[in-house]
């Protein structure tokens, strides 16, 4: 009997600072060398909230408010033959100078006009942005 696979959930965090997001290049097998907002996998028995705090300061060292939980995307990334879904959560800045902290996974970040997005994107953010979704407008 095959073993079963079940997507992943990813949650992507997309962090408003003065009408700008924070959007980093990735350097990974997966999706390397496309832009994307920080984050990662939710952890067993973790919420949303705690996920993009944890993975934001894990990557950046910035620190956020919550605000809410924003579009899901359903992400099949067939080169790298891996599924995820991706939350995203839309969080504002408070505090810190975002730091490239996993060097080994991220070459820069940057902070970005909403419609000025560098190129390519993650999976991910291509869909989200594919919705017509701005989180400047809700």
């Amino acid at each position: 009997m095959a073993e079963r696979r079940l997507p992943k959930v990813g949650v992507g965090v997309i962090i408003r600072k003065n009408g700008k997001v924070l959007f980093g290049q990735r350097l990974n097998a997966h999706g390397h060398g496309t832009w994307s907002f920080p984050g990662g996998h939710l952890e067993f028995g973790e919420t949303f909230e705690h996920c993009a705090k944890r993975e934001v300061a894990e990557e950046a060292g910035v620190t956020i408010q919550f605000v809410k939980i924003g579009p899901v995307t359903n992400d099949i990334h067939k080169r790298e033959d891996k599924h995820y879904v991706t939350v995203f959560v839309i969080c504002d800045w408070v505090g810190g100078v975002a730091k490239n902290l996993e060097p080994d996974k991220l070459r820069q970040w940057k902070w970005v006009k909403w419609g000025k997005l560098p190129q390519p994107q993650f999976l991910p953010v291509e869909q989200l942005l594919a919705t017509g979704y701005s989180p400047f407008t809700d």
